[in-house]
């Protein structure tokens, strides 16, 4: 399959409303339309944006497995992968999928122009204890000549899992998110946007701007959100929601990333917006992480391999309120 050299693809930061689906899907649909109106044909939108986000945590089991729905039969991604299919369009979205299994996953769907669905599902997944982890990574071919990957929120924090994508041939990877603002109990790592900045956005839009742009916002994701693509000579669609989320405040600052780190288009807007830009497939082969992927020696990284000892579990690791003991593993060099 020949590859173009421009592909125009879009992500999109909004505010879901927790549990309403029929809102959710009216958002989703509207960004769809804007979206096959500018001719994009990869559009990605947030994590769990079906489902809504952080009031999940809070929910007793069964509530949770009611919001479920299993891919093959999903009301919410049947109309989505009819338009898929008719627009010629990749659209992704997230949501809290019911597996054949009987288990939960937080999901995020990929519809083809095809019909075909690739769903990843978070490998480190922390929203409900009933929500399971993801055991395997999501690489496909798309109609454009390029290979897609997805990493949900968390799953991008760890370097392994872009690399691993990035290895098994990806040139774009999706990162659904729902974050800014969250707790971390890392002294110098993200916090709190304050809840009443948003309430006053209206009186004082530029006081939330300038959180969305803070420490806790965008410049959080500038320390190591770029490197990624970087470092793994890959595209990088971020998306995110926007406003709040129960009791925390998401960032937006959607954007899209080059494989040398740049942001090519992103989003200051304080509300609901999409960012569009056309990407330069003829950057990939030459971009330093990809020539420095053909310099690897594979036979010194078995340590990446290794249970080091020290392995917790997510949930404990994503909500720890103070250190976790961290304690090094003696490895003989061989």
């Amino acid at each position: 399959m020949k590859t173009q050299q421009l592909l125009r693809v879009a992500t999109v930061q909004f505010q879901h409303q927790p549990g309403n689906k029929t809102y959710n899907l009216d958002c989703i649909h509207g960004f769809i339309t804007q979206a096959a109106q500018k001719k994009v044909k990869i559009l990605a939108l947030p994590e769990m944006c079906i489902t809504g986000y952080w009031h999940v945590p809070k929910l007793p089991d069964t509530d949770v497995y009611a919001l479920s729905e299993t891919l093959h039969d999903s009301p919410s991604l049947a109309p989505i992968r009819q338009r898929a299919i008719e627009l010629g369009m990749l659209i992704g979205v997230g949501l809290i999928e019911k597996g054949l299994d009987g288990k939960c996953y937080n999901t995020w769907v990929a519809c083809m122009p095809d019909g075909q669905l690739h769903a990843h599902r978070k490998l480190h997944a922390f929203e409900h204890p009933v929500i399971q982890s993801g055991d395997s990574y999501t690489v496909f071919d798309t109609p454009w000549g390029v290979k897609v990957g997805i990493l949900i929120c968390w799953d991008n924090n760890l370097i392994e899992n872009p690399r691993a994508t990035a290895l098994l041939g990806a040139d774009i990877i999706l990162a659904p998110h729902q974050t800014g603002g969250t707790n971390s109990s890392s002294p110098y790592g993200m916090k709190r946007i304050p809840l009443h900045l948003w309430e006053n956005r209206k009186q004082n839009p530029q006081a939330l701007m300038n959180a969305f742009q803070g420490e806790n916002g965008r410049d959080w994701l500038l320390r190591w959100l770029p490197s990624r693509a970087h470092d793994n000579g890959v595209f990088y669609l971020f998306s995110n929601g926007v406003g709040r989320d129960d009791d925390e405040v998401r960032t937006g600052n959607a954007m899209i990333i080059d494989p040398y780190g740049r942001i090519i288009q992103e989003t200051a807007a304080i509300e609901n917006d999409m960012v569009i830009a056309d990407l330069d497939l003829s950057l990939l082969p030459d971009s330093n992480g990809r020539r420095w992927l053909m310099g690897r020696r594979p036979e010194l990284y078995q340590i990446l391999n290794t249970s080091m000892g020290y392995e917790t579990d997510i949930h404990q690791v994503r909500f720890a309120s103070q250190s976790i003991p961290f304690m090094k593993k003696e490895i003989r060099s061989q």
